[in-house]
């Protein structure tokens, strides 16, 4: 089989230099000292890390002896997980938050529901920024003098330092993507604005 034409060799290959790098130093061992250790030449070794040669069981067993570490720590794929998010829903304020990561670095990502009651502004700032993507129902945002309403497909972003609510307008329940993190940009609305204290439509 070519290797090439098959993208998890190619990946595994790929990482084998960086590998080799990585185990030479964790034993502080020169190139000249595992070179004088295989016989193999110092260019050799160094093209071989630097993944300008291609490995060979030529090469890697006598690395493999001279570092002391089994040859599947060198050629091994890396182990793949399983893909798939188990989610466990939430509920705070009447609100149901299904995590979409797995890992609790940010930026943390959340499907959010909101129940059509939802609807009494209570503005709140804290630290942090956030991003909103409407997948169902209409979407109330306040933020600072902007009063908008999001509909499916649309989307916001805001710093969460800013007096801030959303909820439903009152016309049945909304789903939204959320992703809160440390990181953001300033408030994109793509939605109209409205004056506050006007009817909603």
């Amino acid at each position: 089989m070519d290797q090439d034409a098959n993208p998890e060799i190619a990946a595994t290959l790929r990482q084998i230099g960086p590998r080799l790098r990585r185990l030479r130093e964790r034993k502080n061992m020169s190139l000249t000292e595992l070179g004088q250790a295989t016989g193999i030449s110092k260019s050799t070794l160094s093209r071989l890390e630097s993944e300008q040669r291609k490995p060979s069981l030529e090469l890697l067993l006598p690395i493999a002896a001279a570092l002391a570490v089994p040859l599947d720590e060198i050629v091994a794929a890396p182990r793949v997980e399983d893909p798939r998010v188990h989610q466990h829903p939430a509920r705070a304020d009447g609100r149901t938050f299904v995590p979409l990561s797995r890992h609790r670095t940010e930026p943390r990502a959340f499907k959010i529901t909101i129940p059509a009651a939802h609807q009494t502004p209570s503005l709140a700032t804290h630290t942090g920024h956030e991003w909103l993507y409407v997948l169902s129902g209409r979407l109330r945002l306040l933020l600072g003098e902007h009063d908008v309403v999001l509909a499916p497909g649309e989307a916001a972003e805001f710093d969460c330092q800013n007096p801030h609510w959303f909820g439903s307008t009152g016309d049945g329940d909304v789903e939204v993507l959320s992703l809160f993190g440390k990181q953001g940009e300033r408030l994109h609305l793509r939605a109209r604005t409205r004056p506050k204290g006007t009817e909603r439509p």
